[in-house]
């Protein structure tokens, strides 16, 4: 009988981080518990982005992850990018999103279809903390799809004119540029045709916006409507080819959804590290309520769930690096599994902590706000469930 072959002990991002990744990850930790931590209480009662947060990132390097370094980027990839997201999710999502919209959700249209001047223009500012970017494709009856857009570009004289409206725009009062998308042409049955990208400068005219939403959470997150009533915008300022918006929209999607699902990762992260903590402190009935069996298997249950849902998160992004096929699949999943388990274990935390859980003096409350729309943005639980279903040739 033959011998069976050598099979090597797993290992790499799917499992365990190596030593570089790891290393990132302290940096990112110890720049979070440092920088952010101290001004959540006060961001979210303003309900304002700490601004002093722009160039400490820019300096830490902790905004040009994965961007080129002729314009300020630091290297490294997807996972570099997802570990980001957890951590900074572990100390607020509305501080949290405003960053990775900025540099990793609109700024990777510009560093992938930019012209070298809208780089030198927007992208290099932006990994350096001086400017803001935003993204603007949602509208009123268009959200997850995307081919539904109303917004519309009309040939101008040397350019465009934007008309339409735009919602649930994060950054949109911060923002020294917006890509918006809209459509160049009818595109008749062809839904997915026709649709351009194009940036618009701060204070533009015939833009106009409303004021800031008011949110279940991400509370020091700047969300608005954002209105387009012949707006002009230069040839200079198409981005992309035109007609090809759609399909850099999708593209751009699979970094965001990842990024989505480390944010959950971090939020689901803390409010596990908040419970045990309460749970050794708050007695009841004689003792610590940490030694109840039947509560602390409910802490048990949150482990197992955030670190499965973990692997599923670090595989779809060393996926994305790596180009594997499979990618668009790991990261529907990996989106779908996170923000669930997020909020199945932030709502668990707000159990255990009892009336404590439902007051302001604990953060829980703030995770369990905050959690919610990771089931929402960048794409629905349904829409992930669409993707994973359409792989499996159903």
């Amino acid at each position: 009988m033959s011998p069976a072959p050598s099979i090597p002990a797993a290992s790499g991002p799917g499992y365990e981080l190596d030593d570089d990744h790891r290393d990132f990850q302290e940096v990112c930790r110890a720049f979070v518990d440092r920088e952010v931590r101290p001004l959540v209480r006060e961001a979210e009662r303003s309900q304002t982005f700490p601004a002093q947060l722009w160039p400490a990132m820019a300096a830490a390097g902790l905004l040009g992850v994965g961007h080129p370094e002729e314009h300020g980027g630091t290297g490294g990839g997807v996972l570099a990018l997802t570990i980001l997201s957890e951590e900074l999710g572990r100390s607020c999502g509305g501080i949290a999103i405003t960053p990775l919209v900025s540099s990793y959700m609109a700024a990777p249209h510009l560093a992938r279809f930019g012209t070298d001047e809208q780089q030198r223009t927007w992208l290099a500012p932006v990994l350096a903390g001086e400017h803001v970017a935003a993204i603007a494709v949602t509208e009123p009856g268009a959200g997850s799809d995307v081919a539904g857009i109303q917004a519309t570009a009309r040939s101008a004289d040397g350019g465009w004119t934007l008309h339409g409206t735009k919602m649930f725009i994060t950054n949109a009062g911060l923002a020294d540029v917006i890509i918006v998308a809209a459509r160049t042409e009818a595109g008749g049955e062809r839904r997915h045709a026709g649709i351009s990208t194009f940036l618009v400068r701060r204070g533009a005219e015939g833009m106009s916006m409303g004021r800031p939403l008011e949110k279940m959470g991400w509370h020091s997150s700047d969300t608005r409507e954002v209105h387009f009533d012949g707006c002009f915008v230069g040839e200079d300022r198409l981005l992309g080819g035109e007609g090809r918006g759609f399909q850099q929209i999708m593209e751009a999607f699979q970094v965001e959804r990842v990024l989505l699902a480390g944010m959950g990762l971090g939020l689901a992260e803390e409010a596990i590290a908040d419970t045990v903590a309460h749970m050794r402190a708050r007695s009841a009935f004689g003792g610590p309520i940490g030694r109840m069996q039947a509560l602390r298997h409910r802490v048990a249950e949150m482990r197992a769930a955030v670190d499965a849902a973990r692997l599923v998160t670090y595989q779809a992004a060393a996926r994305c690096d790596a180009g594997h096929p499979g990618a668009g699949t790991s990261v529907a999943m990996a989106k779908l599994v996170a923000a669930r388990v997020a909020c199945e274990v932030v709502d668990e935390a707000v159990q255990l902590f009892g009336g404590y859980g439902f007051i302001e003096e604990t953060p829980i409350a703030m995770h369990y706000r905050d959690a919610r729309i990771l089931r929402i943005g960048g794409g629905t639980d349904e829409v992930q469930l669409e993707i994973i279903a359409k792989r499996m040739d159903l």
